[in-house]
Formats: C-alpha cells, structure tokens, sequence
C-alpha cells in the first residue's frame, strides 16, 4: 500500500480525530467530519470515510479497504465500527454499528440501522439489509446475508489476514485524482466534484449536481451528463464503455459503491448501494433499485417500481413514503455539496 497522508476535511467546523497516527494510508483516501478514529487505523486507496449529517467512530486496529466507503443516514444514524475490525475492497459500511472483532468481505454492504455483534465473518458479495441482527460466532453469506454455520478456532482472524493481504497487493496508481488532461469537463458553476474524484473524458454537470469522493467518471469516447440536482456519491463508478452516453436524470440519487456501464437512468429515481446497472440499461423516471441489486444487459426498469435481486426484478409499487425519501435524499445532498464546495474552493 503506497504511504501517503488521507486528505481530511472538518464539517460544521468539527475536524476528525485520530487517537494515534494512521498505520498507514492509500493514495486518495479521505476523512471529513465528525469522524473518530483509534489507534493503527489503516486506509486502503479511496477510501472514503465522511461523517457529516451524523458522526463515525471507529475503534484500533480498524482496516478500510480500497474503494470502500463508511457514511451514516442524516439525523437518524451514525456508524459504529468497534476494534479490530477489517473491512475489504469496495464495500460500503453505513449508518449501521458493527461489534469487535468482525471481518467484512469485499463488495459487501452493510445497511441502515443494522447490528453486527462480535465476533462474525461477513463473506465477499455479501448484503445486509437494513434493521438486521447480525449474531456473534457465525459466517455469513448471501444477499440477505444468512448465517451459513458457526466459525472455527482461528478462522476469523485467518479472514482477516486474507483480507488484508489482499488489500496491500492493490495496485492504486491505477486512478488519477482530479481532471485528467485532454478532458472536456463542464461543471455548472453551483455543481460540486470532490478533490478525490477522478473524472475523464466528455462530463457535463448541471446545476447543484454533485460527484463525490472516490469516484471514478470515465467517459472514455463518449459522454456522461449529470441532471439538476442529481447525485453520484463515494467510490461509485460510471463508465462509457462502447463511446455512447451515460444520462443520469434530474433530482437523482446514485449511491455509494454503484457501478454504471452505458446505461440511462431516469429523472427521481434512486440507484441502491452496492448495486450494478449494467450495459444498455434503462432506468425509467421515479424507480428505487434496491442495494446490491444487479440489473441485465438492455434491461429496462419500468417507473414506479422498487426492483431488486439479481438479476433486478420488480418487487412492488412505490408508495407516497418512498417516493417523498428519494426526494428528500436528493435535496439532502444538495444541501450538503453547497457545504463542501464552500469548503474546498
């Protein structure tokens, strides 16, 4: 893992703690805000951990692998990771609280409201859904994540180090942070990309759209456009594969640790956490894809739909609650970009 220092932000004027220097830190990692950390924390390469509408603690020895992202639910719900905790690559931790001694796997999400007690492994892949009890002593797997029986002497601490050693053979040069040279960026003027976002190629932005830490936007030989008010949070990636275009809507919302290939997604609409819409997609205006779900190739999303599994299926309608919580979140991160941007320049 390349030594560099994490790029810290305060937030409401409060600034992260460090009970002892980080063991060490990837290129591009990040903590903003009401951010508590223990002693030994590690930070692979852009990581994200960004404490604003609530705060993070995290205890010693705590591992955050590449790519992965720890975040809380404005006003609701802080995250709480206890000691000795390792979490891998491109995984999303949040709004949740997580016990000593837990390994969490790569590409796993861990939702709102969620207890996970001492003592668990969390296998690569795996989903937690929000208000679930994760119990001491098992591993788990699946999406939802299922107890698949209980660990052995040693085991935990044998996922860890896999884990972790995985993590340190990375290769993070890989992303460049900023605007890549030969980029043709066009970021309204009240639109706000973060400092650890890379962004390549053809971008346009609207007004009050935001891209935030981590995230990599590569429009290769196409394009991407981002509507008002719109959102791409942390360690999500977009990609023009095939020179077409990647439309993201207005007043939409796309999670943390998302993946999108060529595809179009809609006005109102809210793209889960962890989840992939894959090449040729279509997500129509006003549809919740679920966390961790995986749309398929020219797959279309019909509106007013909560759709999720994978492959993504509809679930049932969305009612007036959900309807109102995507816009809120929408608004929520306007509000939030308008902080950062002041603070970043």
């Amino acid at each position: 893992m390349t030594d560099c220092a994490p790029f810290i932000q305060p937030y409401a004027g409060i600034s992260p703690f460090f009970a002892s220097a980080w063991e060490r830190a990837g290129r591009g990692s990040a903590v903003l805000g009401r951010a508590t950390l223990g002693a030994r924390a590690t930070l692979g390469a852009y990581s994200v951990i960004r404490a604003d509408g609530h705060f993070v603690r995290a205890g010693d020895d705590f591992h955050l692998g590449p790519h992965s992202t720890l975040h809380i639910a404005h006003g609701r719900f802080p995250c709480i990771v206890g000691n000795r905790v390792t979490v891998g690559r491109n995984s999303c931790v949040h709004a949740c609280t997580v016990g000593d001694d837990v390994v969490i796997g790569d590409d796993c999400v861990i939702l709102d409201g969620s207890i996970v007690e001492n003592n668990v492994v969390i296998e690569a892949g795996s989903a937690v859904f929000p208000g679930s009890l994760i119990a001491s002593g098992f591993l788990y797997r699946g999406s939802p994540a299922k107890p698949l029986r209980e660990l052995s002497q040693g085991e935990l601490q044998a996922h860890a180090r896999a884990v972790i050693q995985s993590n340190l053979l990375d290769r993070e040069e890989q992303p460049a942070i900023g605007r890549l040279p030969g980029s043709q960026i066009s970021l309204h003027p009240a639109a706000f990309a973060a400092n650890t976002a890379e962004l390549s190629g053809a971008i346009e932005a609207a007004e009050a759209a935001s891209i935030w830490f981590g995230t990599i936007l590569d429009a290769g030989a196409g394009r991407i456009e981002i509507g008002f008010r719109s959102n791409v949070q942390d360690n999500t990636v977009v990609r023009c594969g095939k020179g077409g275009t990647v439309r993201i809507g207005e007043k939409t919302t796309v999670g943390h640790n998302v993946t999108l290939i060529d595809c179009t997604i809609g006005n109102a609409s809210l793209i889960g956490t962890g989840s992939v819409v894959a090449e040729g997609c279509v997500v129509e205006d006003n549809v919740l894809l679920a966390a961790n779900a995986k749309t398929e190739e020219g797959q279309i999303l019909e509106t007013g739909w909560l759709w999720g599994g994978n492959p993504a299926r509809p679930m049932r309608k969305l009612d007036d609650a959900k309807i109102q919580m995507i816009s809120s979140i929408s608004a929520g991160y306007a509000e939030y970009a308008k902080a950062y941007k002041a603070l970043q320049g």
